[in-house]
């Protein structure tokens, strides 16, 4: 989930992400928390897997499985944007996310 007019997410989360989805070979969802109806969906993800901070970070990233069990893999930083840049990076060069995609997580 992101919205357009935040740092964090576009455009370097959703390059990312996409980046990321290219990587794991499944779709993207985007959701725009500035329109009502992909709010009310971001809000039941973030309620039922997501960092439910009090500031409601985003962007936040979810990976559903084909088994439809969903996973939290990303929040963004109220730090710079840079923090989340680093994240980000950390995130995509992980020893998790290799595993992943070579079959073995």
């Amino acid at each position: 989930m992101l919205a357009n007019w935040c740092p964090h997410c576009v455009p370097l989360s959703d390059r990312n992400v996409r980046t990321l989805a290219r990587r794991l070979r499944v779709p993207v969802q985007r959701l725009d928390i500035d329109r009502p109806a992909q709010l009310k969906v971001a809000d039941r993800l973030v309620r039922s897997h997501g960092d439910r901070s009090p500031d409601y970070l985003i962007p936040q990233v979810f990976l559903e499985w084909s088994d439809g069990k969903v996973d939290h893999l990303f929040t963004g930083f109220s730090e710079e944007v840079a923090r989340t840049r680093r994240a980000w990076h950390d995130f995509l060069t992980s020893d998790w996310l290799r595993r992943i995609e070579h079959g073995s997580g």
